[in-house]
């Protein structure tokens, strides 16, 4: 019988796909692992998924020399860097080895596509809060008119409470204003269930309050990607007392910002 060894079939294998692949593909995937190697390599998992469930897979590297600019140009063009979770396109050459197997090479990707994702999946939350019936419920809510009992969402720790707090001890008119902070990551992973359960700690006691206000200084566009979550929106949008916001710079819009009562550009301005 006619046999081959693993070696010889594999040198086969690529043999074969040297011969009839393109020299390079623009695929769609989505980052499902990341990290870097001291050397500077970025080694990639990525992945396909089809409502929630990975239906195909490939590993990947992006090597140092290409990595050092790629990863500083993607992040000033799209204000975030290359991450887990990342949607992208990106330009592949198709690489098989004898002993480690199919893997991808990325030279190049595209921000703009990653962009249009981001506003996408924004657009896609506006319209499921719309569709849901609850987008401008925070905004019926009547405003008090002197508010002196507020409570306050924000890290303790941040500029942005100590000048809104600086801006009531001294306002001009004099008035007795009781603030009541309920501690809150602002920023990462656990930034919006952290919110929703200082939300959930005020619900539970909202008698005792006028209004809430949710505050964060400026940051970077992935420092504020908390703040366009459909749950956190969602419990913004039916909170029963009225919520102003006060998150980033005078440019930075949130759907927390579209959700409440009222947006105002800076911590200092609410």
């Amino acid at each position: 019988m006619e046999h081959l060894t693993l070696l010889e079939l594999n040198k086969t294998v690529k043999a074969t796909l040297d011969a009839n692949l393109q020299p390079t593909y623009w695929v769609v995937a989505e980052i499902g692992e990341l990290r870097t190697h001291q050397s500077g390599h970025c080694y990639l998992e990525l992945v396909e998924k089809s409502e929630d469930k990975v239906v195909a897979k490939s590993r990947a590297t992006i090597w140092s020399y290409t990595y050092r600019n790629l990863s500083v140009w993607f992040e000033g063009i799209t204000g975030e860097p290359l991450k887990k979770g990342l949607k992208i396109l990106c330009n592949v050459s198709i690489q098989y080895h004898e002993l480690y197997g199919l893997s991808l090479n990325v030279k190049d990707i595209d921000a703009n596509y990653t962009l249009g994702e981001r506003a996408r999946r924004r657009q896609e939350i506006i319209d499921q809060l719309v569709q849901d019936g609850i987008f401008e419920l925070n905004k019926e809510l009547r405003l008090p008119m002197v508010a002196q009992r507020i409570a306050v969402i924000s890290s303790p720790s941040a500029a942005g409470y100590g000048d809104f707090t600086e801006q009531l001890d001294q306002n001009h008119k004099g008035y007795d204003v009781q603030i009541t902070l309920f501690k809150a990551a602002m920023q990462g992973d656990s930034a919006a269930e952290s919110i929703i359960n200082a939300l959930l700690s005020i619900h539970n006691q909202s008698d005792q309050y006028d209004l809430v206000v949710i505050i964060r200084g400026g940051g970077s566009q992935i420092d504020l990607d908390c703040f366009d979550h459909y749950e956190l929106a969602a419990h913004i949008a039916q909170f029963p007392i009225p919520i102003l916001t006060g998150i980033g710079h005078e440019r930075d819009e949130t759907i927390a910002d579209l959700v409440a009562h009222t947006k105002l550009k800076t911590p200092t301005a609410v």
